[in-house]
């Protein structure tokens, strides 16, 4: 592209070269003159203050884009004919004068005197199967903010559907990342009170969907609202033009790239993530969004399941509409009656203390009568042994009936609440298909708000 072009100006300059007639100090003194001027200068055009005129000599670097580059910055910021130097820049290096100029009216808050060819030069292509350079976030970031105003916002959304940046992150991840540091709460008032049922799958994903589609309704609520007007000149604390002019002019290192185009973009939806920022990105995952929000709104609009098998009190009772299945009742209480009678197995233990006063008393007619006294005291013992043994067992009895009664008042409550849950079921879908119907209004506004 030329960045020549003027839209106020017809024809081309002169490119010119410097005098070289003259005395002039080195090529380095001249470089370092140069870069410490316009260190000089982006420091104040971030701060805001009046640009400074540069020291004799600064602009004198033939061979470096830097020197014109900075002239023709200071001319546009005045509003004079910046063609001449402009011209001499982009013979140099075109890319890094475009950059150059684009970000240095950004940050002076001039992003409006920047010619349409400059951004397209200076921000090149992106790919999803390569790092974002600095540059090119730099650009991204003060155009959503407005620094090139409507035109800049489109000009980035139009690049990144180039790239093809929404089919380039699967609908999960963007969910996740709208979602990042919320936990949707999926909960239903009617299995509340019993938690078996609510780890039963068939239940959990339609009231899970409900909730998510839910909270992603709210988050792109909270990126579409609107805003307060930006103003023109991006905040001068933002570090990403300031810190790539300054790699421009030699000043620091260029950082590499080192982001890919789905980070960048999954890290602008998140939670806490600059506005302006995430506005581009909800565009560019609309569709992605659209088809996420259309597969919860179908789990939360599946009918109630006809049976289900629930462990209640460990054991699986299978769970119908008209109440619990019979057989597995069954199955569940006998499982209980047999856990009941392992716990009271044994009984022949307890009749061998009884044989012992039988043997002391044949004892005491063939050896000695004091066997018999033992027969007394063995016989207590064997009395008490066996009566320990009924009280056991009747108390085991109980509890094996508490267990039945208790299991079959359960899967009795485990029913009502499955009749409340259809109930629910009704109310949910009707939910998920208004929450479903003002998510696609959002996702339409989505790039009248970026």
């Amino acid at each position: 592209m030329d960045l020549t072009a003027d839209p106020g100006t017809h024809g081309a300059a002169d490119p010119g070269v410097p005098d070289t007639t003259e005395a002039s100090p080195p090529q380095s003194r001249h470089s370092a003159e140069l870069r410490r001027f316009v260190e000089t200068l982006l420091a104040g055009l971030a701060a805001g203050d009046t640009p400074p005129q540069p020291p004799p000599g600064a602009l004198e670097a033939p061979d470096d884009w830097l020197a014109p580059a900075a002239e023709a910055l200071l001319l546009l910021l005045t509003g004079q004919d910046a063609l001449e130097p402009l011209s001499r820049a982009a013979t140099l290096d075109e890319t890094r004068t475009a950059l150059f100029l684009c970000l240095g009216l950004a940050i002076s808050g001039h992003g409006d005197r920047i010619h349409a060819s400059w951004l397209g030069t200076a921000f090149g292509d992106l790919a999803t199967d390569r790092p974002v350079t600095p540059g090119q976030r730099a650009l991204w970031t003060v155009a959503a903010r407005g620094a090139y105003g409507p035109a800049g916002k489109i000009f980035v959304m139009r690049r990144l559907d180039a790239a093809a940046a929404a089919t380039a992150v699967e609908p999960d991840r963007w969910v996740g990342a709208l979602l990042s540091g919320e936990s949707p709460a999926a909960e239903s008032p009617a299995l509340a009170a019993l938690p078996a049922l609510g780890g039963v799958p068939q239940l959990a994903e339609s009231i899970e969907a409900a909730s998510r589609l839910s909270h992603l309704l709210e988050r792109c609520r909270q990126i579409t609202a609107p805003r307060r007007p930006e103003a023109a000149q991006p905040p001068s604390t933002a570090e990403e033009p300031l810190s790539v002019l300054r790699s421009l002019a030699g000043a620091d290192e260029q950082p590499a790239a080192s982001r890919s185009l789905t980070e960048h973009l999954l890290d602008d939806v998140r939670a806490g993530a600059d506005p302006a920022l995430s506005a581009i990105a909800f565009h560019v995952a609309a569709p992605a969004l659209r088809a996420a929000a259309e597969e919860f709104a179908e789990a939360a609009q599946a009918a109630p399941p006809s049976e289900i098998t629930v462990p209640i009190n460990g054991h699986q009772v299978t769970l119908r509409p008209e109440g619990p299945d019979a057989d597995s009742l069954a199955a569940a209480e006998a499982k209980i009656a047999a856990d009941g009678a392992s716990r009271v197995s044994g009984r022949w233990l307890a009749y061998l203390p009884a044989m012992l006063p039988i043997v002391a008393l044949v004892l005491a007619f063939t050896v000695s009568e004091w066997f018999a006294v033992a027969s007394l005291v063995l016989g207590g013992v064997a009395g008490y042994v066996l009566w320990r043994r009924t009280v056991r067992e009747q108390a085991e009895a109980g509890r094996v009936e508490r267990e039945k009664a208790e299991l079959r008042e359960l899967a009795d409550g485990a029913v009502w609440a499955l009749h409340d849950y259809a109930r629910e079921s009704t109310e949910r879908a009707e939910t998920a298909t208004e929450h479903l119907a003002t998510l696609g209004r959002l996702l339409r506004r989505g790039p009248a708000v970026a």
